[in-house]
């Protein structure tokens, strides 16, 4: 009950606490009626400053000038009364009560300008500089248009005062005073102490974040780009009073190539159209939507679903229409209010924004939003090289893509679809119309597409419906009397399903192990002799049967069959894979080696040295494999086939990665990716490619480089569909794991908060995603968002519980959830955790995440509950030293040298928050000793004991020459170790303790 002075500050208090919200606004509200009751201007104060931040920061800012208003009142009446954190904030938001005005259409310029001059007078009678007051009048000039260079002059020469914007968000303005005048160098450079994070406030960096997206990406500095939008929008999303933020992370979705991510953040932020007491931020959020959809219907996607208003269905075009409608009409309400058309202006400069990258920027997150964009790029990839051009006769057409064909050039494809295009356009009885006297009969035409619909099957994994194309090609070409692609097609169609993975997953999206399948050799064999048979007649003189290309072909099938069955049946290296299969395998490649030597089948040679490098390198004969693959990348230049070699420089750098030459294999495996980009071979495996850059990156220390890699692999298994999610996922918990590494848990977590978003329907692994899980909880704590930490540990500590193996785990997620639970402050869950943390270490014990949680326990216990809180904290340590003995017990030779001293480290703060000085001395003493026993690893926190020791010493029993004695022998231990930085905390400590 609010009956009460006492209740009401309370109540205040309590909603000071719970983050900014409807929640939090609505009970603003309620609290400024329950203050009116009591005639307390202190009271109704508090009340009133309290509801205008929840205004501020809830989108409701065109509020706060009524409830300013009402404190001014106060003031006048009683200035007295208001406590110093009141006096302040009374000066403090009239900033507010300014900027509220400027983003309200509806306010007049003279409204404003009078404002100002209050704002002036108010600071002058209370002897407050007036850099505030400068400072609101350069937004207005900044807003208008007009002469906003002098006033950020008269703003920015002023001395800051203690009424001034914070530093971070004075940065913030200075920078996107000189974006406006279209220097983003500078203002990149002015932002730097922000976006490094030296300055910060509540807001910041993460709104410069935003601000500074478009910018970073205009001057090439991609992976600040990715990290600020990864940063910056874990911290606006659904936030009312950030809706210009969110428009700016949709906007810079938009221009970098990540449209699906833009939709997705679109629907997550649904709400923030219902918002509307912030007008000039609503105006901000709609243009940057509008940036995203009006660029979705330009490359033909005016139907797809979209999120909008909630309440209604919307799809693109219906969606860009309305934005277009309600942003235009708010624009021109400022033009009006304004008297220039600077508001109207910078939107259509933002709208006449396109795409800032050729292709689109991996951002290491996934986006589940609209899976069809994802697939296929809005930014198409631009390959920088003349492509072959499309003859318009059908005739030429076809001739032109049989000659691509055969030398196997990637612009074949394109030709192929473009055949297929104009043959499923012609009505079936035309068809014979189209081909001309050089193209030969109509059924050889449809065998061909049916190989290209083969093709097709196999790269997305559909093992039947590829064989059956293949036959069915076959079938076709044999009614036409064609012998030798007849057998081609059939002899392809033997290894369709050799392709297939030993790997599948069940119902719980686990890997299970398939039988492979067996390799019909009697066939092939037939296929073999069929050929020679063929080729015998066409070298005596007859009509030629097969082609040397078909019949290169027949072998290229067999030495693929033999070398699938080979890899299948290798041993770990260097042991020896079986001789049969070996003999088999040297035998179908040296045939299909020799065969494409002597028929000058560049081509079909440099398949065939990548058969042997690939077999070599899986055996350990690494060095081998790595100058077979250098031959042949330097015979299909020199044979002008460049659009070969990106699998060549993909196997080569495998080799060398596996001799351990990193360096030279990051830089292969980049020229293998830059051809496959630049000859747009859409089957080469980009998304594997990356992965192993990834790695080979982060190996030589490249951390950038890695991240790089990652996030593009991961983003190009996105684009392989459904299939390849596990990957996808997979390679997101590695970035997450480099991202830790590299001091980036607020992006690492972001990227693993993406894997969970839509981990079920997606069908990952239930192990994926609890390691998943894990490593999120970890982050959010060390981010210290510890109530979703711990929300996190316990919804893991659910899934363990159904699990059979790996049992230890449930004592180890038990033991973190206990240590987040105590720092969320929510002691009731957390001393049910530590229980149940107990309970399971009885049986898969973990000494050590066991003990560490006890202690955190007993530490927190007596900061939370001081003397009060002595004897639970005690005997938290207590059960952290049961946890030592019986490892000490069960393992006589365990190392607990470092449980030891931590335990008789914290029982000497638990000691001293309880005034018992000499047993906390005597334990901080014993946590020295027992230090001792960690040798050069435990010197640091030994520092850190001594320390403990020298101010319960020298602060609370006085002994100051003996503690200053005790911290110069330490310091120099310190040193001695080389350990300065501890040496000169100590130092330090010593000079402050003085008689």
């Amino acid at each position: 009950m609010l009956n009460s002075i006492d209740a009401v500050m309370t109540a205040l208090r309590e909603n000071d606490d719970r983050p900014y919200g409807r929640q939090r606004t609505v009970t603003a509200e309620e609290l400024v009626d329950a203050a009116d009751q009591f005639d307390d201007t202190a009271v109704r104060a508090m009340a009133l400053l309290e509801l205008m931040e929840a205004y501020e920061y809830d989108g409701e800012r065109s509020k706060a000038p009524v409830v300013f208003a009402r404190v001014l009142k106060l003031w006048d009446a009683d200035p007295e009364s208001f406590g110093d954190w009141a006096r302040q904030q009374v000066f403090w938001r009239f900033k507010w009560v300014a900027t509220s005005l400027l983003g309200t259409p509806d306010v007049p310029l003279t409204a404003i300008r009078r404002w100002h001059e209050e704002m002036r007078g108010r600071y002058r009678a209370a002897g407050h500089g007036l850099q505030p007051y400068y400072a609101q009048r350069f937004h207005l000039a900044a807003h208008l248009g007009e002469d906003a260079q002098d006033a950020y002059e008269l703003w920015a020469g002023r001395p800051r005062t203690e009424l001034s914007d914070c530093h971070a968000c004075e940065i913030r303005a200075r920078a996107v005073h000189h974006l406006r005048r279209g220097d983003d160098a500078t203002a990149l450079d002015v932002w730097r102490p922000v976006l490094g994070g030296e300055a910060t406030c509540a807001e910041e960096p993460y709104v410069s974040h935003a601000e500074a997206l478009l910018p970073l990406l205009r001057q090439g500095r991609l992976d600040e780009a990715r990290s600020s939008h990864l940063v910056g929008y874990r911290f606006a999303r659904g936030k009312s009073g950030l809706a210009r933020s969110v428009g700016l992370h949709i906007e810079f979705c938009a221009l970098s190539g990540n449209e699906p991510r833009g939709l997705e953040i679109l629907a997550e932020n649904r709400d923030l159209f219902g918002v509307t007491g912030d007008p000039v931020s609503r105006l901000a959020f709609l243009t940057g939507v509008e940036v995203l959809i009006a660029g979705l219907a330009r490359a033909g996607h005016g139907g797809l679903t979209v999120g909008g208003p909630p309440g209604a269905s919307w799809t693109a075009d219906t969606l860009l229409a309305h934005l277009r409608t309600e942003a235009d009409a708010l624009a021109a309400r400022f033009d009006a209010r304004n008297g220039t058309g600077t508001v109207s202006g910078r939107r259509r400069d933002r709208l006449a924004r396109r795409p800032l990258l050729a292709e689109p920027l991996a951002l290491g997150v996934r986006a589940a939003a609209a899976p069809e964009l994802a697939a296929v790029p809005v930014v198409p990839a631009v390959p920088a090289r003349e492509v072959e051009p499309e003859p318009e006769d059908f005739t030429a057409l076809l001739l032109r893509a049989r000659e691509l064909q055969l030398v196997g050039h990637p612009d074949g494809d394109r030709l192929w679809t473009r055949i297929d295009e104009r043959v499923t356009a012609t009505a079936e009885g035309d068809l014979e119309a189209l081909l001309g006297a050089d193209a030969g009969p109509l059924g050889r035409l449809l065998a061909e597409l049916a190989e290209r619909r083969a093709h097709a099957a196999l790269e997305r994994g559909d093992w039947e419906q590829g064989a059956a194309e293949l036959l069915a090609a076959g079938g076709l070409y044999r009614r036409e009397g064609l012998v030798g692609p007849a057998l081609a097609a059939r002899t392809r169609a033997l290894i369709a399903e050799l392709v297939r993975e030993d790997e599948e997953v069940d119902e719980a999206g686990e890997p299970v192990e398939v039988p492979a399948p067996a390799v019909d050799w009697a066939a092939l064999d037939a296929a073999l002799a069929r050929a020679e048979e063929l080729s015998d007649a066409a070298a005596s003189g007859g009509e030629p049967g097969i082609t040397d290309d078909d019949y290169l072909i027949v072998l290229q099938c067999r030495a693929y069959a033999a070398h699938q069955e080979l890899v299948r049946a290798l041993p770990e290296p260097p042991e020896q894979p079986p001789a049969e299969r070996a003999a088999r395998f040297a035998a179908a490649v040296t045939a299909y080696r020799e065969a494409a030597a002597a028929r000058g089948s560049v081509r079909r040679l440099a398949v065939a040295r990548q058969y042997t490098a690939d077999a070599a390198a899986r055996q350990g004969r690494t060095v081998e494999a790595a100058e077979e693959l250098r031959i042949t990348i330097a015979e299909l230049e020199r044979a002008g086939q460049p659009w070969h070699t990106p699998r060549a420089y993909g196997l080569l750098g495998q080799a060398l990665l596996q001799t351990g030459e990193q360096a030279e294999a990051v830089e292969v495996l980049h020229r293998a990716l830059a051809a496959a980009g630049r000859w747009a071979d859409d089957s080469y495996p980009f998304a594997a490619t990356y992965l192993m850059v990834g790695h080979a990156s982060a190996h030589v220390g490249d951390t950038g480089g890695a991240i790089r890699a990652l996030s593009e692999a991961a983003s190009r298994f996105d684009r392989k569909g459904p299939e390849a999610a596990e990957e996808a996922a997979r390679t997101r918990l590695q970035l997450a794991d480099l991202l830790t590494e590299a001091d980036r848990t607020a992006d690492a977590v972001a990227v693993l908060e993406s894997v969970l978003a839509d981990a079920a329907t997606a069908g990952l692994g239930e192990r994926l995603v609890a390691q998943a899980r894990l490593d999120l909880a970890r982050g959010l704590f060390s981010l210290d968002e510890d109530r979703d930490a711990a929300e996190e540990y316990l919804r893991l500590a659910a899934v363990l519980e159904g699990w059979t193996e790996d049992l230890h785990l449930r004592t180890m997620v038990a033991a973190e959830a206990t240590v987040a639970l105590v720092h969320a402050d929510r002691w009731e869950a957390a001393h049910a955790a530590r229980a149940r943390a107990l309970a399971a270490h009885e049986q898969w014990p973990q000494p050590g995440p066991v003990s560490a949680m006890l202690r955190q326990f007993a530490r927190l216990t007596a900061q939370k509950e001081g003397p009060d809180g002595v004897e639970s904290a005690l005997a938290r340590l207590a059960e952290a030293d049961a946890v030592r003995e019986r490892l000490e017990r069960e393992e006589p030779g365990a190392e607990t040298w470092y449980p030891r001293a931590a335990v008789h480290y914290e029982r000497a703060r638990v000691r001293a928050v309880a005034g018992e000085f000499e047993e906390a001395l005597a334990e901080a003493e014993r946590a020295i000793t027992a230090y001792e026993a960690g040798g050069e690893q435990a010197e640091t926190p030994r520092a850190e004991a001594v320390r403990l020791a020298a101010l319960i010493e020298g602060t609370d029993l006085g002994r100051v020459e003996a503690a200053r004695g005790r911290l110069a022998v330490a310091a120099e231990r310190c040193r001695a170790h080389g350990l300065e930085e501890a040496a000169g905390i100590l130092a330090e400590l010593r000079e402050r303790l003085t008689d």
